[in-house]
Parts: C-alpha cells; structure tokens; sequence
C-alpha cells in the first residue's frame, strides 16, 4: 500500500499537536501489519520538563504513539462505512530498552495478533536505527459510533 503522510494521518486520527505522534506511515497491510513514522525533535513540549538538560522522551508517549500507529491500521483497515472510533483498551508487556533523544526517529513495526470484532491485539516494536527500543502488546477497540456521541 501506498506511504500516508501527515495529511492522510490527519484525516484518520482526531489527535491534533502536542499529541499527535505519527508523522508518516512508511507501509502498511490491510488487517495485518503497518510501519511508522516519527521524527524525534528538541522542541517537542515534554522535553521542557523530562528532563532539563539531559532531554528523554517518555516511556508512556513512545506508548502512546506506538497505539497512534495501531489506530491508524485500524482506521485503514475497517470497512467504508461510518466513521470508527478507535479506543486503546490496554498495554500488556511493555518493556523499554533504551532512551528516545531528540534527533532519533522512531520507527514503529507492528503486528496484528488476533482480531475479533470489536478488539484486535497487536504486537508492537519501536525501533532506533536497528536498536530495539521499546516493545509492547497494544490491545484496541474498533466502534462505529460517531466521537460527539461518546462525549455525552
């Protein structure tokens, strides 16, 4: 499948900036796999406070745009009609091997494990180079129902 960039993310993902953590999808395979992008800067908010004058991004937001990913696969892989919703229902074995620094760009490697309506489990890699950085199991729920219905 074709690469999606920061515009085709925008119109799948209702994450805008600071939290927006996908910058491009490299690859991807309909209900299987998906490879992503993000690009690592020093100006990026959380560096200000974790941690000043030795800057590491936080474990939790390598997490958080490794399910930005995983959304993304799931947005492009649902069926046309209706608009989905994507909830991120849990983490399971999360470990992290190395520190994210500004200037690294993550590379996100994920994996569908098993699928059944609405969850799907997926085994993510993020990737530093060819340094394994971080690895988890992200688990999501995939609905039809409209975002303003939830909020009520």
């Amino acid at each position: 499948m074709p690469e999606l960039d920061i515009g085709d993310i925008l119109q799948l993902l209702p994450h805008r900036y600071p939290f927006l953590l996908v910058d491009r999808i490299r690859e991807w395979e309909s209900g299987q796999r998906i490879v992503g992008i993000k690009n690592v800067t020093a100006n990026e908010p959380f560096f200000q406070g974790h941690f000043p004058g030795r800057p590491i991004m936080p474990g939790v937001l390598i997490l958080e745009a490794m399910a930005q990913v995983g959304g993304v696969l799931a947005f492009k892989s649902a069926p046309a009609t209706g608009k989905p919703v994507v909830y991120l229902t849990g983490v399971d074995q999360a470990k992290f091997r190395r520190p994210v620094i500004p200037g690294d760009q993550l590379r996100f490697e994920i994996d569908v494990i098993k699928r059944r309506q609405p969850f799907w489990k997926m085994q993510g890699r993020a990737f530093v180079e060819t340094n394994l950085v971080c690895e988890a199991e992200i688990t999501a729920m995939v609905t039809d129902e409209k975002a303003e219905d939830v909020n009520r």
